[in-house]
């Protein structure tokens, strides 16, 4: 905790603000948001305590798009730590469990426009209604590494690690390390 707080002492104050969490679902205390975070539909959206993130936050809860209708659930666990540029988006449910560390430009999705199907390709993509494979689900003590992509449907074990620049695809064990395009399971830790 005190590593925590001796990082959060370098950020100027006016960066950062509490004040941000109000209209969420839930906002755990000593929870912080930058100000430059985009928010769609913080009702949705629970973050538990001692959350922290650098600049560009994006959260993101659809709960329409076009002439459909979705009831999305954000839930972020306690001591969830988040650097620049990290983007989640949910129409269905992405679930964040506790000490979860995240790199920079991190995207995770439960989500894609249109299903992959050849009918699709009638369909300009951004015309094409949202579709869920299912929930994200990233279990506690997880690290994520820079560049990482999250794509729906898929779980993630408790303590597993995520390497830099890897596009998870497929549910990742727990206590493993993964890695790659798609990634794979490169070893497991004991």
């Amino acid at each position: 905790m005190r590593f925590i707080n001796s990082i959060r002492s370098l950020w100027k104050k006016d960066t950062h603000s509490p004040a941000l969490g109000k209209n969420f679902k839930k906002f755990g205390i000593h929870s912080t948001l930058p100000y430059q975070s985009i928010i769609h539909n913080p009702k949705y959206i629970s973050i538990g305590t001692y959350f922290w993130s650098l600049y560009n936050l994006r959260l993101e809860a659809w709960d329409s798009y076009g002439n459909q209708k979705f009831n999305p659930e954000i839930v972020i666990g306690d001591n969830v730590n988040m650097n620049t540029d990290c983007h989640i988006t949910c129409i269905n449910k992405v679930i964040i469990g506790d000490n979860v560390l995240m790199a920079s430009r991190i995207y995770i999705s439960d989500h894609s426009h249109g299903e992959i199907t050849s009918s699709a390709l009638n369909v300009v993509p951004l015309h094409r209604p949202l579709y869920s494979k299912g929930p994200v689900v990233i279990g506690s003590n997880v690290w994520i590494g820079e560049g990482v992509c999250i794509m729906p449907g898929v779980t993630i074990g408790t303590n597993a690690i995520i390497g830099a620049n890897a596009v998870v695809t497929k549910d990742v064990p727990a206590n493993s390390v993964v890695g790659g395009i798609p990634a794979r399971v490169i070893r497991m830790l004991e």
